[in-house]
Parts: C-alpha cells; sequence; structure tokens
C-alpha cells in the first residue's frame, strides 16, 4: 500500500478553529439556498464523481489495496446515495411537516402549533478505514448531511488520505459550481485535528464509522464539551448467524460456502461481517461447517487495510485460540503482519466463553454448535447489540423462528432470512444501527432516514402567516400532517 498520504500535511489547531468558523458562517446560507438547489447540488456531485472515476479508484487502490472491482462498486453506491438524497429532498416528506389547528378541546383552547425539521448545524464526519469512498468523504453521512443543509467538516482517515483529498476537492468544486456556498465541504487531517474538531463549539453533531475504542474516545472529548451534542458512532458487531436444523439438511453445502463468502469478503474488514455462526450438532451441521472449512483452508493470504487492524486481528484470534473450548479448523494467522489469512474457529454453544463475543475485525468465523432449541436461546443470551441477525430456515423451523426473533430484537437492528449481511442496499426502507455496541444511535447510518441525524425539530405557535417559514405555509405543498390526517401534495412544490 501507498506511504505517499504521508504527503498530506496535517491541520493544525488554528486550521481546525478556522474551518469551524465559515461551516458555521454559511451554515444559514446553505439552509436557506433550499432542499431543490441542494438536491441538484447533489446530482451534480455525483456526475463530477463520475467524471473522475478512473482517478479515484486508482488513487483509493494504490492507498487501501482494495481493488478495482470493489472500489468501483463502492464508487458506484456513492453515486447513488447522491441521487437517492436528491430524491428525498425532492419529495420532502423528510421535513415532517405537521400543523395542529386552532380549536378547543377537552384540554382547553389549542393554540395553532406548526412543526418542521431544521438543520442541526455543522457537522463533523470521520473517514472509515474499511471504505474509503461509501463511508468517508463522498460517504453517506456527508452525503446526508449537506442533504439536511448542514455544512460537513470530514476528518480524513489516515489510510487514505490522498483519495480523502481528490474526493474533497471534486465535491467542493461540484458544490459550488451547483450554487452551494464555498466551504459547504471541507476537510482535516490528523489525529490532534479529529480531536480539536469535535470538541469546536461550531459543531453541533458528529458521525463516525470506526472501532468501539476510537468511538469511546471520541466520545470522551465530546463529553469535556460545555455544550453536549449528539455523537453517531457505529462501532462493534459480530451479526450472528442461526442455521435451522431443516435448512441445515436442506442445503448444507450452499449455506456453508455462502457463510465462508460472507465472512472473508473483503478481507473480513466490513461493519456486517458475520462473525459467530449457530449451526446445530449433527451430519447436517457438520456438512455445513465442512463446507465453511473447505473455503477457508483454500483462501491465500490477503492484505489489511492497514499494519495496525492485522495487528488487532492476529491478538484477537490468538487471544481466542488461547482458551481450551475453542478449536481451530481452518489456518491461523500467518506471521506477516499486513498479509494473513482467514480464520475458523469452532466452539460449543454450550461452553462459549464471552470472549467470541467481541467483534474481532477482519476474517474469522466462530462455529458454534448447538444441540437444541433451548441450548440455542440461551447461548444467544451472550450475543451483544449487533447491526443484524440472520436466519436461515425451512417452512418447518417457522416456530423456532419465532422463539429466535424474540429473543434477539432487542438486540440488533435488522434480520435477514435466507442470505447473508454482507452489502447494505442504499434504500429508503434500509436500517443500518443497532443497540450499543452497534452503534449509539435510534437512527440508520444507510437509506433515506439516515438524514434524521442531521436535523431536529422547531414549532410556531400562533404565528401570522407572513411570519411562517414559507415550508410551513397553508399553500405550500409537500406531504404534510394536518390535524393527525396525512396530506399529498396536489402538485410538484417549486
Amino acid at each position: 500500500m501507498s506511504e505517499a498520504s504521508d504527503l498530506i500535511e496535517e491541520t493544525d489547531s488554528l486550521g481546525v478553529g478556522s474551518i469551524c468558523d465559515r461551516a458555521l458562517d454559511i451554515a444559514p446560507e446553505l439552509d436557506n439556498v433550499g432542499r431543490l438547489a441542494r438536491a441538484s447540488a447533489l446530482r451534480t456531485v455525483a456526475l463530477a464523481l463520475e467524471g473522475h472515476r478512473s482517478d479515484i479508484v486508482r488513487t483509493a487502490d494504490a492507498e487501501t489495496a482494495l481493488g478495482d472491482g470493489r472500489l468501483n462498486a463502492e464508487l458506484t453506491r456513492t453515486e447513488y446515495q447522491c441521487d437517492l438524497f436528491a430524491e428525498v429532498l425532492e419529495e420532502g416528506s423528510y421535513l415532517e411537516v405537521t400543523r395542529d389547528s386552532a380549536r378547543k378541546t377537552v384540554m382547553g383552547d389549542q393554540p395553532d402549533l406548526r412543526r418542521f425539521l431544521v438543520p442541526i448545524g455543522p457537522v463533523a464526519v470521520f473517514g472509515a478505514s474499511n471504505f474509503p469512498l461509501a463511508f468517508s468523504v463522498p460517504g453517506g453521512d456527508t452525503v446526508a448531511a449537506i442533504a439536511s443543509g448542514c455544512p460537513v467538516v470530514v476528518k480524513a482517515h489516515p489510510s487514505h488520505q490522498l483519495t480523502s483529498q481528490l474526493c474533497a476537492d471534486i465535491m467542493a468544486a461540484a458544490l459550488a459550481k451547483a450554487g452551494l456556498p464555498d466551504s459547504s465541504l471541507q476537510l482535516v487531517s490528523g489525529q490532534q485535528a479529529g480531536l480539536d474538531l469535535v470538541q469546536n463549539p461550531a459543531i453541533k453533531a458528529v458521525a463516525f464509522t470506526g472501532s468501539l475504542v476510537g468511538g469511546k474516545a471520541l466520545m470522551a472529548a465530546i463529553g469535556s464539551r460545555e455544550d453536549p451534542i449528539p455523537f453517531y458512532g457505529e462501532l462493534s458487531s459480530i451479526n450472528p448467524i442461526i442455521v435451522l436444523p431443516s435448512a441445515a439438511k436442506s442445503r448444507a453445502v450452499e449455506i456453508g460456502r455462502g457463510l465462508a463468502a460472507s465472512g472473508t469478503t473483503s478481507n473480513g474488514q466490513l461493519c456486517t461481517k458475520p462473525q459467530t455462526v449457530y449451526i446445530p450438532v449433527g451430519e447436517d451441521g457438520d456438512a455445513v461447517v465442512e463446507a465453511m472449512s473447505s473455503v477457508f483452508a483454500a483462501m491465500n493470504a490477503q492484505p489489511y487495510l492497514n499494519a495496525g487492524i492485522s495487528m488487532a486481528f492476529s491478538n484477537g484470534v490468538h487471544r481466542l485460540q488461547s482458551d481450551s473450548r475453542i478449536h481451530k479448523l481452518a489456518p491461523q494467522p500467518d506471521a506477516e503482519m499486513e498479509w494473513q489469512r482467514p480464520t475458523l474457529l469452532s466452539v460449543s454453544c454450550s461452553d462459549a466463553p464471552d470472549a467470541i463475543m467481541g467483534e474481532v475485525f477482519g476474517p474469522l468465523q466462530v462455529a458454534v454448535r448447538y444441540t437444541d432449541l433451548d441450548d440455542l436461546v440461551e447461548g444467544l443470551r451472550l450475543i451483544p447489540g449487533s447491526l443484524t441477525a440472520t436466519m436461515h430456515a425451512e417452512l418447518l423451523d417457522k416456530e423456532m423462528v419465532n422463539t429466535i426473533v424474540a429473543a434477539l430484537r432487542t438486540k440488533v437492528g435488522r434480520f435477514i432470512f435466507n442470505g447473508y449481511p454482507t452489502g447494505v442496499m442504499v434504500s429508503w426502507g434500509q436500517n443500518h444501527g443497532g443497540p450499543w455496541p452497534a452503534t449509539t444511535s435510534i437512527h440508520t447510518s444507510v437509506g433515506a432516514t439516515s438524514i434524521r441525524r442531521f436535523l431536529r425539530p422547531i414549532t410556531f405557535q400562533s404565528a401570522p402567516e407572513w411570519i411562517l417559514p414559507t415550508v410551513l405555509r397553508d399553500d405550500y405543498e409537500i406531504p404534510k400532517r394536518i390535524d393527525g390526517a396525512l396530506v399529498l401534495p396536489s402538485s410538484s412544490s417549486s
């Protein structure tokens, strides 16, 4: 991987302060240009990124070694995010416009109340190590914040600083070309710059995708502020997969290969990597595990995003293997730190140590063998908050599925059936979140409703028409709720 990122100069404290001041100054202007202007700007950004596709992919591959295929797909996803949020802005319901008309009630006279959502203010976004495009400078957090009307300051990840700078330059130019204020998107670099950023009073929210350790450090820094602000962190997830008996019996090899492929995609460096896989004891379950083992055994060592991730993976695997209850089924990490082979371990469900419930970021899977439903449900009690839970099941497993859903409903943000958690569609219905330590937020970080993180409600009471913001006036056609009833626009509004 390239060390050219060393050429990027770190942003000093004065520089961070100046950048944050500029973001705060232009925040009202970015809000006032309106949702349709921001929608047009996001479409312009998508076109600009596409126009520089070859340069972006080449630069990102030099820094991350993720490969042309993965990076091209990620850039396509990033452009799609821009177009989706343009649609969100044009449709308008994200503003949650609500009116309660003045009237008499059993509680007394009700005033005219009109409520909608406004931008929270400048947002800090931390680029993710494992997604140089989709969760970094041009990622979903940035796009959602710009869509909401919030200026964005991105802290570049040290693993791909050149990619971050290139994308920031392209996007800033596109936003300015589309008529948005200068400095709607800015970039800082360096560890201290990140701490300065989250502690700057101009910043009103922070979005972070990364490790639990890194997230806790930022939360501590934010906690030292005089004014509390929301921290939207995606931190740690083991994404359990449960293979039920009928599914193991009918498609053991297919499931086993799929499990291994999902666990080693992008060398396991994905937030949705399934780490713990619950498989029934017996011949059918053995066939699933054998199929998994064959995939792991055939895989060569793969590069890691950086030496720190590689070392943490190696330490995590060796820590688990030091427990006599856990057995190795496929290769352990190699000695060379930045190239290691995937690892498959096995443990009895009734004897599984708490250690397997901690995320080991990288290509590790643990096959947890259960004897019956009671054994499985008892084992699932240990599952920490996760982004996803997946079940492979047939109709005969219906009652087991219902029991498992009930057991995990408070622990995960998305249930997947007869599929795999890796691959998160950007859409209106997506939820990419989960209870702690998966995330710190009740809102998704992917999809249309992720914009809600960067908006806050405000209500106008008994205000005359001439005082009301345009969006709250009677003749402004946008999806809204009036006296409890949903009202759709009769035509598009400008």
